[in-house]
């Protein structure tokens, strides 16, 4: 099973108001999650996108190209923006995102995800709604940085389905 340990929650921006209604996603708004990925999560992982690379499974290996033990795949973490978005907006579509690697994630590690709204547009009835997409480790170290682009259905704020 790929998720072994999953946390969600809503930090709303300064102007948000907790007036018992339902909660409307602003630009500012930060949605985090947070996963602790395992050795089985690699493999089940590996199985199913076919990358094999030793670095994920044989520690010697990892350590013989600079890593401190055998790492987790760089989009297996980068997987966390689209959950967060899709658990709390059911029938989002994810439509584009940027990445850049900063640090290893290692089997252990907990991962904080987040995904701060920074631009929203309605367009047609819909959201297109650009994010900020971060994943922090070992309490605040960036391990990567990027952008989402996600056409929303809504901006009300689901409490997220694990």
């Amino acid at each position: 099973m790929l998720i072994k340990r999953l946390v969600s929650s809503f930090v709303p921006s300064s102007g948000f108001s907790s007036s018992g209604g339902p909660r409307i996603l602003k630009t500012g708004d930060i949605l985090r999650q947070t996963r602790t990925f395992s050795e089985l999560d690699v493999l089940e992982y590996a199985k199913v996108s076919y990358d094999s690379n030793p670095l994920h499974f044989d520690s010697k290996c990892a350590q013989n190209a600079g890593f401190e033990a055998q790492i987790v795949h760089g989009m297996l973490v980068a997987a966390l923006f689209p959950r967060i978005i899709s658990s709390h907006f059911p029938g989002a579509i994810y439509v584009s995102q940027s990445l850049n690697f900063k640090l290893p994630v290692y089997i252990g590690d907990e991962i904080v995800s987040e995904v701060q709204a920074i631009n929203i547009k309605e367009s047609k009835k819909r959201y297109v709604t650009k994010f900020a997409t971060k994943c922090f480790k070992n309490g605040g170290v960036l391990v990567i940085d990027g952008e989402a682009m996600a056409v929303l259905p809504t901006l009300a704020v689901e409490e997220a389905s694990m």
